[in-house]
């Protein structure tokens, strides 16, 4: 189980990098102080996600359980961060950022390897053996 939530994590994670790439390169840091998607929230959504993956992937090599559950506990806060901003997406209209759409593909694609990763992140902390 470990190896596919490598994989999913690998997913979302290029997806959220190709988001967030996109974002800075339409001007998401020469806006306005009060935008659709303000900076500590663009920000702390991956620098969570990020510091998830390594409890997780230290959870795996040591098989600690309290690592496991760590690396959840970051993943459901980081969850609940691109959660905010989806549904400011949403609730925008899906405006276009900076002359350009921002690209629903890859939005869909980072949100439902997310989703894959979060549910294989808690059976994997769940499971008698962290492997």
């Amino acid at each position: 189980m470990g190896l596919v939530t490598a994989v999913t994590w690998t997913i979302a994670a290029l997806a959220g990098v190709y988001l967030l790439y996109f974002w800075l390169s339409a001007g998401g840091l020469r806006r306005a102080k009060v935008t659709r998607f303000p900076m500590a929230l663009v920000f702390s959504h991956p620098a969570l996600a990020v510091s998830s993956l390594v409890c997780w992937a230290a959870g795996l090599i040591t098989g600690s359980r309290a690592l496991a559950w760590a690396a959840f506990g970051g993943l459901a806060v980081a969850a609940l961060l691109g959660f905010a901003m989806f549904t400011r997406w949403l609730g925008a209209g899906r405006h276009a950022t900076g002359g350009r759409r921002v690209p629903v593909l890859a939005v869909t694609l980072h949100g439902l390897a997310g989703l894959a990763t979060f549910t294989l992140v808690f059976l994997t902390a769940s499971a008698a053996r962290v492997f």
